[in-house]
């Protein structure tokens, strides 16, 4: 008599990778149209040329490994690096940049590892570190939002983009709040913040990147909505930032770390708080773990931001927070299926 064999008894969402997936690019919408409205069709291009490049060296890399095609492409993972690419680097970047990026992001981080599900660290963040360590001058040239904003998308902007791409482009770039809250450039951050924010809050964020932030924010709120992250890493990656904004907080002066509405306003913070620390693939597994690897790269970011080299710190967090993120699995495992303790960590040490 043959008898099957079965796993353990689990129950089953129906949610599926590509399922996943176009809910992920579906909540990058919100930001990325707000990037558009505020710095022209730069960050659309870059979009829509990284895809294919994305899909393109994915194809390319799993002819050579001889897997099949078909199903990997259709997953919707290579959309989604492209895409968090496509909102991280400037909108006004060379076409070579993009090209460097996705080789990086698709070959070097996520296919010689195996693939999805095999890769230890966030393909797109670390894309976005080496290009940042390698070409710093081509990857801190953001434009200055107040001069695109009102003109939208427009036959201009799409040719200063298109001529941005084979040739190095600097001449509407200017400081943002975190450059000005790292380099204490000679007034106080407040001062600054009265002359550059569209709210014309001192103590909020300036130079547009309040307006990207809320929309990352709103389709952050839109997959916690569908389910398709949970809320444990984002809150205690929030908070974290929040706690230690408000504790070394002084009220705005030359010394100043800004306020908690200055760090979650600027920069990558909601991006990273909802799209990129939320990866199933390189963040913890457990609801506990989830929350220590939240709260310990939201401390990472602050830290950085205001005492370290980097004006924002989000990329380096999240590679760090990856690589502890099998340290905190293997320290907060859950209760097995049908038993009332969870395995101590204690024996994996014992002889």
């Amino acid at each position: 008599m043959t008898f099957i064999r079965q796993s353990s008894p689990h129950t089953h969402s129906g949610a599926r990778v590509q399922h996943l997936m176009l809910w992920v690019l579906a909540a990058l919408l919100p930001g990325l149209c707000v990037q558009i409205w505020l710095y022209g069709p730069g960050n659309l291009l870059n979009a829509i040329v990284l895809a294919l490049l994305c899909l393109g060296f994915e194809a390319a890399f799993l002819a050579l490994r001889k897997k099949p095609i078909k199903t990997a492409l259709l997953d919707g993972s290579a959309l989604v690096t492209g895409a968090l690419l496509a909102v991280c680097l400037p909108p006004y970047c060379p076409i070579w940049l993009l090209i460097t990026a996705a080789s990086f992001a698709i070959v070097l981080t996520k296919q010689l590892y195996g693939g999805l599900g095999f890769n230890p660290f966030n393909p797109a963040m670390v894309a976005y570190v080496i290009l940042l360590v390698s070409f710093p001058v081509q990857m801190t040239q953001w434009p200055i939002a107040e001069t695109l904003r009102p003109e939208s998308v427009s036959a201009h902007n799409v040719y200063t983009a298109l001529h941005a791409w084979f040739s190095d482009y600097d001449a509407i770039t200017g400081a943002t709040s975190l450059d000005v809250l790292r380099h204490k450039q000679g007034y106080t951050l407040d001062a600054w913040l009265n002359q550059q924010a569209i709210f014309k809050q001192a103590y909020f964020a300036a130079s547009g990147s309040e307006w990207v932030n809320l929309g990352f924010l709103c389709g952050g709120l839109l997959l916690l909505v569908k389910r398709v992250i949970s809320w444990h890493a984002p809150v205690a990656f929030l908070s974290s930032i929040g706690v230690l904004a408000a504790f070394f907080y002084d009220g705005g002066s030359s010394q100043s770390p800004g306020s908690a509405l200055i760090h979650w306003f600027s920069g990558g913070t909601m991006l990273g708080a909802f799209f990129i620390i939320t990866d199933p693939v390189s963040s913890a597994v457990s609801p506990k773990g989830r929350l220590i690897f939240g709260a310990l790269i939201g401390s990472l970011v602050y830290i950085i931001r205001a005492w370290g080299n980097y004006p924002d710190a989000i990329a380096f967090a999240v590679l760090f927070g990856n690589f502890c993120a099998p340290f905190i699995d293997f320290f907060t495992l859950p209760k097995t299926y049908g038993h009332t303790q969870a395995p101590s960590a204690k024996r994996f040490f014992e002889p």
